[in-house]
């Protein structure tokens, strides 16, 4: 497994994610922090199909808090207030993350690994 920082477009959920879902976690307990310090535990991460993008196994709500702080700073942006002439609202998406990427495995290593992370953590169905 390697530390790295990774950019917000390019981590996407991972269907092995205990808490993948078609609506978003609520993280609204967590939001606050997000907002005042960003992201400071590392999400769990995999490589998925497509180069230099990957899948998270663990984390899921952290990244949502992190999608919603990034889409108000765009949103600010897009309003004036704290943009600069040449951001085009893409620094919300270039927005990086702390990830664990753990090495290639199959789903059973994914499931198990989000299992671990939140087996003491919130309601998974909330």
């Amino acid at each position: 497994m390697k530390l790295e920082f990774i950019a917000l477009g390019n981590l996407a959920v991972s269907k092995s994610n205990m808490r993948y879902a078609r609506k978003a976690p609520d993280v609204s307990d967590i939001l606050p922090t997000v907002r005042a310090r960003g992201v400071i535990q590392p999400i769990l991460v995999r490589p998925n199909c497509q180069p230099g993008h990957y899948e998270i196994v663990a984390g899921a709500r952290r990244f949502h808090a992190a999608r919603i702080v990034a889409d108000d700073t765009r949103a600010n942006a897009a309003k004036g207030e704290g943009a600069r002439p040449d951001d085009g609202g893409d620094e919300a998406e270039a927005m990086m993350l702390p990830c664990a990427i753990l090495d290639e495995g199959d789903d059973a290593d994914a499931i198990e690994a989000s299992l671990i992370e939140n087996i003491a953590r919130l309601d998974p169905t909330k």
